[in-house]
């Protein structure tokens, strides 16, 4: 696959090159004003409120906006759809009121209907979005999606007119508007949805090229799988005049070396990332051209609860402490990522989340005696599942000889492209995976309510009434208590061990000096129509 991959996009290089003989792909691009990113994996839809993979993130940023946008610097919410709001009742109720000059690209005008069609999207059952809770803070929307009532009137939204939205709360939510800037809660044309089948439907593959009808500051352009996406700008947007890019294109790289190589040779602006063993080359002469941005994400070990032995949590605890981070960050990564002893990463405001115990393997392998498997004898044959990746590759044959070495057992490697790995892991085949957690939005609350009952992103098939209850309760408390309730749901949550931190994050990828306006920010977004190009950097 990756050799078929590397061929293709080596054809797709030489195609920039027809009309300007002796260029190289950046030059020509920089010249049109069109920005060449390596984008990791090929999109599996483009669907806002079905995505949940970065790099289809990355394309729907550019096609949509939400009724508030991130400031390129600090990520606060600036206004996008919306042009103002005020907010009332002790941060109870929102009204919003949106642009009159926003259209959608298909020349319709774009109004607060489209934003309750679409949050009703959103909410209903039977699509299965994943991203569905994010909106449980309004009234009534939590009942409605849980299937408690099929009526969305009862949910907290009311247009009184087409430019103004109205949104009840059901207690106030500090990091509210920051919701409304993930890709979820953007707004999708339900008309042109509808044309291709039940808007309600997953399975409905209504976006692409002639099909997708979008509000941000691009439009799909073409769409060639395996091989590039382009978007091009969309003179609809109604803030087109601060767009300085004339298009995006977006290559799906696995293989970081072939990315690597794809940058050396002027094939692309922005690597989506770099391998850990070319870091210290780039420190040492290149360093222009390297970033190591924070990066608000944590790398963990996922355990499926559902599957002996795993059902036990002295066998995920002892699993947890046979590994040495230290080693992982130090000696396989070695760009400034920290070792995990939390879910949540440090530097979220007054937030301290509780830690884990550091490796013991002593206690390890007593916890492993306990549970039946003295110094790992009768420990049953499991699988480590992971998506193709050089870092994963290296990360998991070093944790797999960790536990050899520690423990007794040996666990067999699954590796998978990324799309098998999703469904993998959404259906429960797997054992044990590994996965990413990036922040949504800049508050601890994003890392822990994944772990609810309720929500679309636990995959581990371990819920517990009482951590559901620790998070309801934070989201009804008030500003002094409310962090210390997420620490204690942190900690109650780390004692089941449902999952093994490793690593948290930092973005670590190449860079042209011809790239401006792509600031550092913790959740590694980049907001377009602010990124521009100057020749002859």
């Amino acid at each position: 696959m990756q050799c078929r991959f590397v061929a293709i996009f080596l054809f797709a290089a030489v195609w920039l090159l027809v009309g300007c003989p002796g260029a190289r792909p950046v030059d020509q691009a920089t010249e049109e004003g069109i920005l060449l990113l390596g984008n990791r994996n090929e999109p599996g839809r483009l669907d806002p409120q079905l995505t949940t993979a970065v790099s289809e993130f990355n394309i729907l940023f550019a096609l949509y906006e939400g009724l508030v946008a991130p400031h390129p610097q600090t990520l606060a919410p600036v206004p996008g759809v919306a042009a103002r709001w005020e907010v009332e009742e002790d941060g109870r109720f929102y009204r919003f009121f949106l642009r009159e000059d926003a259209r959608w690209s298909n020349g319709d005008t774009l109004t607060a209907h489209d934003f309750i069609a679409s949050w009703e999207r959103l909410l209903t059952p039977r699509l299965g979005a994943p991203y569905a809770a994010m909106l449980h803070a309004i009234e009534g929307a939590e009942a409605f999606h849980r299937g408690e009532t099929t009526d969305f009137a009862t949910v907290g939204l009311h247009a009184p007119g087409p430019h103004e939205l109205h949104v009840r709360l059901r207690a106030p939510v500090p990091f509210f508007l920051d919701l409304l800037k993930h890709p979820a809660t953007f707004p999708v044309h339900l008309p042109s949805i509808r044309n291709r089948g039940d808007p309600f439907d997953r399975d409905n593959r209504w976006a692409g090229v002639g099909r997708s009808v979008v509000n941000g500051p691009f439009k799909l352009l073409r769409w060639e799988p395996e091989s590039v996406l382009e978007v091009t700008r969309n003179p609809l947007y109604w803030d087109a005049e601060t767009v300085s890019l004339n298009g995006i294109r977006f290559f799906p790289i696995v293989d970081l070396g072939a990315e690597e190589r794809a940058f050396q040779a002027g094939q692309l602006h922005i690597t989506e990332a770099l391998a850990p063993t070319r870091v210290a080359h780039y420190r040492r002469n290149a360093p222009e051209r390297l970033r190591i941005d924070p990066y608000l994400g944590t790398y963990y070990f996922l355990f499926n609860t559902t599957r002996p032995p795993l059902d036990d949590v002295r066998v995920r605890r002892a699993l947890s402490l046979a590994i040495d981070r230290r080693a992982i960050t130090d000696q396989i990564l070695g760009a400034g990522q920290t070792p995990a002893y939390s879910f949540t990463p440090r530097g979220l405001g007054d937030y301290q989340p509780p830690q884990m115990p550091p490796g013991d393997l002593a206690e390890a392998r007593a916890l492993l005696a306990q549970a039946g498997f003295p110094n790992g004898e009768g420990f049953p044959q499991m699988e480590f599942l992971f998506n193709t990746s050089e870092s994963h590759q290296r990360i998991a044959e070093a944790v797999r000889e960790m536990w050899r070495r520690g423990l007794g057992i040996d666990i067999r490697l699954r590796n998978v492209e990324l799309q098998v790995y999703f469904s993998s892991r959404r259906e429960g085949d797997f054992d044990i995976a590994r996965a990413v957690w990036i922040g949504d939005y800049l508050d601890p609350h994003t890392f822990l309510s994944m772990w609810t009952s309720s929500s679309g992103h636990n995959f581990s098939g371990w819920s517990d009434p009482a951590f559901d209850q620790l998070i309801a309760a934070s989201d009804e408390a008030g500003p002094d208590t409310r962090l210390e309730i997420l620490a204690e749901a942190e900690a109650f949550f780390l004692g089941e061990h449902v999952v093994a931190p490793l690593y948290h994050y930092v973005s670590v990828f190449l860079i042209r000096p011809e790239v401006r306006g792509w600031y550092p920010t913790l959740l590694n977004w980049h907001p377009y129509k602010h990124v521009s190009l100057e020749p002859g950097n």
